[in-house]
C-alpha cells in the first residue's frame, strides 16, 4: 500500500533522507501556476497517484498542457501529483531489483525516439549495468523505508546522484533478466527459502 501510492512512497523516502523529485499533489486546476512552480516550473511530469508501467504519466511542456492534463484527471475522478523533470535524465532511468538487503540485478533502461518514459512496456530497453555504491546503498534503504523485501527501485541520475522515482512492489523481472542474463528468480526463491526457516 506505501509503494503503490506514489505521493506516500516518496514523503517516506524523503523523511529517510533518500533524494526524491520535488512532488506535489493536485486536486484540480485553481492553483495549477503555483503547483508548476513548486515543482521547478515546466517542463513537468503529471502523474496518476497509482498506476503502472508508465501509464497514466505525462509531460506537460506548458501552463495550458498542464492545466488541460490535470483538468482531464481529476474530472476522471482520478488523483493525481506533479512532479519536477529532471531534465539531464530524460528518457532513461535506472531499475534495481532489491531482494532482501541487496540488489541482485539493474539495468539502465532507454526510451524509445520521441518518448520520455522509459518503461519496458513502452517500448524501452534495458540494458545491464554495474550500479555505484551510492545507487545500490539507496536502493536497499529505499526498499527498507518502505517496508519492502523485495521491490523495483526505479531511480533517476540526477547531476547529484540518484533521485529515486517510485517503489514497484511487484516488479516484473523478464527484461530484467533478458537484459542481465541473470537469473532473478532464483534469488527471490532462495530469499523466500531463507525467510521460511527463520525462526
Amino acid at each position: 500500500a506505501r509503494s503503490r501510492d506514489k505521493v506516500r512512497c516518496l514523503q517516506l523516502l524523503a523523511a529517510g533522507n533518500v533524494a526524491v523529485p520535488r512532488t506535489v499533489m493536485a486536486s484540480d486546476t485553481s492553483h495549477i501556476v503555483r503547483l508548476v512552480e513548486a515543482v521547478g516550473g515546466l517542463p513537468c511530469v503529471i502523474k496518476l497517484l497509482r498506476g503502472t508501467q508508465g501509464v497514466g504519466v505525462m509531460l506537460a511542456t506548458t501552463m495550458t498542457e498542464a492545466r488541460t492534463i490535470v483538468d482531464t484527471f481529476t474530472s476522471l475522478g482520478q488523483e493525481i501529483c506533479l512532479q519536477e523533470f529532471i531534465a539531464e535524465s530524460s528518457g532513461r532511468d535506472v531499475r534495481a531489483l532489491v531482494v532482501g538487503d541487496r540488489v541482485v540485478g539493474a539495468m539502465r533502461r532507454q526510451a524509445r525516439a520521441g518518448e520520455f518514459r522509459s518503461n519496458i512496456h513502452r517500448g524501452g530497453e534495458g540494458s545491464p549495468m554495474t550500479l555505484e555504491p551510492a545507487y545500490r546503498e539507496t536502493a536497499v534503504k529505499a526498499a527498507k523505508l518502505v517496508g519492502l523485501d523485495i521491490c523495483g527501485v526505479d531511480m533517476l541520475e540526477g547531476r547529484d546522484g540518484p533521485r529515486v522515482m517510485e517503489l514497484n512492489s511487484s516488479p516484473g523481472f523478464e527484461g530484467l533478466e533478458r537484459a542481465t542474463k541473470q537469473d532473478v528468480a532464483s534469488e527471490m526463491v532462495k530469499f523466500a527459502l531463507e525467510v521460511a526457516a527463520r525462526p
